[in-house]
């Protein structure tokens, strides 16, 4: 990824990558994420600042390397070859061994089981941006002998940390709502940025040295061609134009006030069979996020799940905003150009932080009479959690409560722009700290 260095980059996953270098039982890594979260930063970052010696190996346009995986799994030939590409003399437990865009290597990927069964005491950590894309069309997933994590573009705190707002961060850590409240311009000043700089972290470096709208703009229109070309180089030629309709329909579907995907708004006729692997594409890629509706707010929520009804939401919201030229003027003055738009944004916004952090898994419901709409509906161990998005201090949720009477939930949360709260059948997290709405302790 290019130009990162424009600021000093913080990753919370890196949390996450020292636990699994701790641990006794420790697999090969697969590290997930869209192309350009991050990954090889984050990797050779982890390298540099964890390890005495990082051994990085790309598979793009490195015929040479692939072909060493293809011959056998002899694991001594394999290192010793490793330590050729990369100049590094591999010795167990204080170097680690990256493996880049292994996508493009299928026999790498399998390789991993025998690193796992044969070489265990090496530390590989093995990423790709187009792999759920590759498992999909028939390779090879070691399955039970690797670790997984994946990477998101950068949440909210991340982003205040790359702005020097350690304070206002550490807040939202500590879940410090009364100081928050002291501070509530601030956060929401950082929150409009947010929602047009977003969390790509060639955009939040560029935007953390130069508070220039407009170049952060041109980025993230570059950003979003060159995924478009990814659909090219990725995908055939009925396909690609499939997937490039459905992700340039996905701002326009997240306008309307029913937010649930409709064929017919990519082009006149479409049904779901003639786009379902467009979407499925799109969603391996890590470019989008499906959220499924479920026909009962029971548990398990997935034993509810609507196949044929979801929505859409894309990975990062600048992005959004960029694919709908949304000037930053109508974003942070919240002018009458932005009225109809900011409840895409917020609720984008909301998924974005639910998805990087928190392992919840992700639901929306409505009844046939559409009496109750709840935008999200979480679950943990306990609970189920309806999750009400509002974009300003209009409070009225007229639906919410009437869910919340119907259903009686043991937690219901409301996130606006209003103060923290709690009533007797809601709390009320402000926008700004709904990744408060995380357990206190996530990494186990």
């Amino acid at each position: 990824m290019k130009n990162v260095r424009r600021c000093s980059m913080e990753r919370l996953l890196l949390k996450d990558l020292i636990i699994w270098k701790n641990n006794k039982h420790r697999k090969p890594l697969v590290l997930q994420g869209a192309r350009q979260v991050g990954k090889t930063w984050l990797m050779k970052e982890f390298g540099r600042s964890c390890y005495a010696k990082t051994a990085y190996v790309t598979f793009y346009n490195n015929n040479r390397m692939k072909r060493v995986f293809d011959a056998d799994f002899d694991m001594d030939r394999i290192l010793m070859n490793i330590a050729a590409e990369t100049g590094m003399s591999i010795t167990p437990g204080d170097t680690l061994i990256i493996l880049d865009e292994i996508q493009e290597a299928p026999r790498a990927l399998e390789a991993l089981k025998y690193f796992c069964e044969n070489a265990p005491a090496y530390h590989v950590i093995a990423a790709g941006s187009l792999l759920g894309v590759a498992i999909h069309e028939g390779v090879s997933y070691p399955v039970g002998k690797v670790d997984e994590l994946t990477l998101y573009p950068m949440s909210f705190e991340e982003f205040l940390m790359a702005v020097n707002e350690t304070v206002l961060c550490r807040n939202l850590q500590d879940k410090k709502y009364e100081w928050m409240k002291d501070l509530k311009e601030k956060y929401i000043f950082w929150l409009k940025n947010y929602l047009y700089v977003g969390g790509m972290p060639e955009a939040v470096g560029l935007f953390a040295e130069q508070k220039d709208y407009s170049a952060v703009r041109k980025l993230q229109r570059t950003i979003i061609n060159q995924y478009d070309k990814d659909f090219g180089k990725h995908a055939k030629e009925e396909l690609r134009i499939r997937i490039s309709q459905v992700w340039k329909s996905v701002p326009a579907q997240l306008s309307k006030e029913n937010k649930k995907f409709f064929f017919g708004n990519i082009k006149k006729g479409a049904r779901m069979k003639d786009f379902e692997l467009a979407i499925q594409w799109l969603a391996d890629s890590g470019l989008v996020y499906r959220v499924h509706r479920v026909s009962k707010p029971g548990k398990p929520l997935k034993a509810y799940e609507e196949i044929g009804a979801f929505k859409l939401y894309l990975l990062d919201v600048g992005l959004v905003g960029a694919m709908c030229n949304l000037s930053s003027k109508a974003l942070l003055e919240g002018n009458a150009a932005f009225i109809e738009f900011k409840g895409a944004l917020t609720e984008n916004y909301v998924l974005q932080e639910l998805k990087s952090m928190t392992d919840y898994d992700i639901f929306y419901y409505s009844n046939d009479d559409s009496t109750f709409e709840i935008d999200f509906l979480v679950e943990d161990e306990e609970y189920i959690i309806p999750i009400e998005v509002k974009a300003e201090e209009n409070l009225h949720a007229k639906s919410f409560k009437n869910y919340c009477e119907k259903y009686t939930p043991e937690i219901a949360v409301r996130t606006s722009m209003s103060d923290y709260r709690e009533q007797d059948w809601m709390t009320n997290i402000p926008l700004y700290a709904i990744s408060c709405i995380k357990p206190d302790s996530q990494v186990q």
